[in-house]
């Protein structure tokens, strides 16, 4: 579980991620987002299983799953520095958007902003190379209920 990880970290000449891997890895930035105030309840995995099931096309079953992998290797990962700065030089621009549209989501579910949480989002989105605007536009979106 944590292989794909490490391969990302310490691979000179990385293979591109695969759908699973790119879905664990979101699924891990998620967990790490909701872990980051020190309270992770129920109510956060559900909203986590709903972002992997809409996005990933996944069954709750599945996005359960995920999501319990998730955790797993989220405990595992050294720091978010090294985490996202792998997978920046495996997504699209587009994707990494997308990655943090995830990542308000599941900040902005309890209607309620946290230093914590923002202060991850900024620097997962500094560290993925989405700019300042398109990190703020990704989060009107996702308030608005926009896709």
């Amino acid at each position: 579980m944590f292989k794909f990880l490490t391969g990302l970290l310490a691979d000179p000449h990385p293979k591109p991620l695969t759908a699973d891997d790119a879905d664990l890895a979101l699924a891990a930035l998620l967990v790490r987002l909701a872990r980051s105030d020190g309270h992770y309840d129920e109510d956060e995995r559900f909203h986590i299983d709903q972002v992997l099931t809409a996005r990933s096309g996944l069954s709750h079953i599945e996005a359960a799953e995920l999501r319990a992998r998730a955790e797993e290797a989220e405990a595992e990962a050294p720091d978010t520095v090294r985490f996202t700065r792998a997978l920046k030089e495996k997504i699209a621009y587009e994707d990494r958007i997308g990655v943090i549209e995830a990542l308000w989501q599941v900040a902005l579910a309890d209607d309620a902003r946290n230093p914590e949480e923002d202060a991850l989002i900024r620097l997962a989105a500094r560290l993925l190379g989405v700019s300042d605007r398109d990190s703020g536009l990704a989060r009107q979106r996702v308030a608005a209920g926009l896709p």
